[in-house]
């Protein structure tokens, strides 16, 4: 089994269950932004965790499978270089807009650097609003000044 036949597997087990990601990350001890990230193939998760979260799904994996899910991940792999599914498309969309302005403004606050994607933190929720629900993403990531030698 490869690593995306197992992503497909758990994704399949938790639509045809209707399990929530909140409820499984519960269980792991992690958000639920880093627990789907981990089950869909983007993050490294212990063996404690791994198994966490196939117990929270009523998942019976295998000692591969578990391995698999414990395996440093190849990150950022869309199949396109331009993501053609909508949500993820509006996300690229976003930085192809605003990319410049984050990247001015970070650096007008912090000076020339980046921010992590390792030191990081995201949260994703829903404001209320009358007209029509708003999407909030928070994406905090630690400071990386570029070093001068």
């Amino acid at each position: 089994m490869t690593r995306a036949e197992l992503t497909e597997k758990i994704v399949t087990h938790k639509i045809m269950n209707e399990i929530k990601w909140s409820d499984v990350a519960e269980k792991v001890g992690q958000s639920k932004e880093w627990t789907t990230a981990a089950l869909l193939g983007q993050m490294s998760m212990t063996k404690d965790q791994a198994t966490a979260a196939a117990n929270a799904m009523g998942l019976n994996l295998s000692p591969e499978e578990i391995a698999m899910l414990m395996t440093v991940p190849s990150r950022g792999s869309l199949d396109n270089p331009v993501p053609t599914d909508p949500l993820i498309y509006r996300l690229y969309e976003l930085v192809q807009v605003y990319g410049t302005t984050f990247k001015a403004l970070i650096e007008e606050e912090f000076g020339d650097g980046i921010m992590s994607a390792i030191d990081f933190e995201m949260d994703i929720d829903r404001k209320a609003d009358p007209k029509g629900d708003r999407v909030v993403i928070t994406l905090n990531g630690k400071f990386l000044p570029y070093k001068t030698y």
